[in-house]
């Protein structure tokens, strides 16, 4: 009965159910409830970094069993996810943007972009130091773009820039964090990355396989040549290829192919050879299709 926001049981068919429990009543969700004392603990033991499932059980022990407590684990880990974490990312995010606007002072040639959500959280930020900037011009014809790291707490995505100096040697180029991995952010991301280094994008770029990355890169740097990652790619080999009888060699082989190739047409025959002998020419992941 829609109009009067009531529901009316016409029919009971108590066969293949169980017996009601009026004693167990009280857990149903509309009558669990977290007291202030709960709540406050809570927000403490998250603020020093204590798992949800520790703080409950430190509830149940102060209580004496579960049946004691008016809640369940779950309505921990929703007051955490609901209230807590969006108080101190808030909290965090400000503290963050201050942070950066001191390192601003000390060095103008510190750069930084900030994007807050409206609730006041971090949606994408951008910055690179004074070294990563000079670097970059010594050391940015081939730059990776990496975001496989992800941090703990907010669920950010972290991407890296990183050059490789006279040395061999790995060299950032400016870091992100992002709260999405869709085109418009990572379009966001490479327009503040060639604002920093003045407008100058890199010759070739390297990245996992990523579409949203590919095109916003399309779209950001059209003359960058855009390669994926071979790390990336070889991890990935397992999983291509297991449904094939012998894998194993084939995995084996492939490797072979790609590490000891040293030329352009030394390796585009060893491949054409590893394919032909597997019969893997109609392999789409590996035509690149």
């Amino acid at each position: 009965m829609k109009d009067v926001s009531l529901w009316t049981i016409s029919k009971v068919v108590l066969n293949h159910s169980h017996s009601c429990c009026p004693d167990q009543a009280e857990m149903l969700k509309q009558h669990r409830e977290l007291s202030m004392f709960v709540r406050r603990t809570i927000e403490t033991h998250e603020e020093a970094g204590i798992r949800p499932s520790k703080t409950y059980q430190s509830f149940v022990a102060a209580a004496g069993s579960h049946c004691e407590l008016g809640f369940i684990e779950k309505d921990v880990r929703n007051y955490i996810t609901r209230k807590v974490r969006n108080i101190f990312e808030e909290d965090d995010a400000k503290k963050f943007g201050k942070y950066l606007v001191r390192m601003k002072e000390k060095n103008q040639n510190f750069f930084f972009e900030l994007n807050l959500e409206g609730d006041h959280c971090i949606k994408h930020v951008f910055w690179a130091d004074a070294r990563s900037r000079a670097t970059f011009d010594y050391f940015g014809d081939v730059v990776s773009f990496d975001t496989t790291y992800n941090t703990n707490r907010y669920n950010l995505v972290l991407g890296s820039f990183v050059g490789v100096n006279h040395h061999g040697q790995s060299t950032l180029l400016g870091c992100a964090l992002m709260k999405n991995e869709d085109i418009q952010s990572f379009k966001w991301l490479f327009e503040c990355w060639l604002r920093c280094m003045g407008g100058k994008a890199p010759k070739g770029i390297l990245t996992d396989q990523c579409t949203s990355i590919k095109r916003a890169i399309e779209l950001c740097m059209p003359t960058t040549i855009h390669r994926w990652c071979i790390w990336h790619i070889m991890k990935k080999i397992p999983s291509k290829l297991n449904s094939y009888k012998g894998h194993i060699d084939i995995e084996q082989e492939m490797s072979r192919v790609v590490w000891n190739s040293y030329t352009k047409d030394e390796f585009d025959k060893n491949w054409n050879d590893f394919l032909t002998k597997y019969g893997l020419g109609g392999n789409k992941w590996l035509s690149g299709n």
